[in-house]
Parts: structure tokens; sequence; C-alpha cells
């Protein structure tokens, strides 16, 4: 069995590929460096935003789906409402006036 990356690990790498293709990136809540579930939220700058989680399918294959989208209040809420289910969460947002996140290159499933 494979060992799972950490995610604090995960993070970084995270960042570091975005930095490259000069996408701002902001971790707003840090959670379990070990194992701490990851949310990403991408912020058009318009007053709109997405929110995404990472999702898997009954063959247990990883990918990043919308948990919400629109106003910016509302996916704020979404992550408060997200953090009181899971303490140890992390909250990135990606700030970027074409959306661009990255979630759907290769690498980033974990």
């Amino acid at each position: 069995m494979a060992n799972k990356l950490k995610t604090g690990f995960w993070v970084a790498a995270y960042i570091k590929r975005l930095q490259g293709n000069e996408i701002p990136v902001f971790v707003t809540k840090r959670g379990d460096p070990d194992a701490g579930a990851v949310l990403v939220k991408s912020n058009s700058l318009d007053g709109n935003a997405k929110l995404f989680h990472r999702s898997f399918d009954l063959g247990g294959v990883q990918s990043w789906m919308v948990l919400a989208e629109g106003a910016d209040q509302l996916i704020e809420e979404t992550i408060q409402r997200q953090q009181g289910f899971d303490p140890d969460i992390w909250v990135l947002e990606v700030e970027d006036k074409q959306g661009r996140t990255l979630l759907d290159e290769a690498g980033l499933n974990r």
C-alpha cells in the first residue's frame, strides 16, 4: 500500500506551482499538516468565487469538485460551515481574474 502524501507537503507544492505561474495564493487557514482536508477558494476578484474540495469516485479516483459557487459571501459562509465540521481543514485562496487554479493539472491529486 502506497503512503499518502502529507497535506502540508501537498499544500507547499501547490503554492509553488501557483507562484511559478504568477497566480497569487494565500493560506487563510492552516489545518492538520499530516492529514487535513483542503478547500481551495478561487476568487475571480469580481465579487464571485468558487470553492473546490477533493472528491473520490467509487473506484477511489480523486478529483477536484466544486463545493459552492457564487457571491463571495456565500463562499465564506460555506467555508465557515466546513470548518465547523472539520477543524483540521486547510483553506487556500487563489486570486485570479481568469479563474485559474491549476487543480486540473497532472500531479495535484495525492
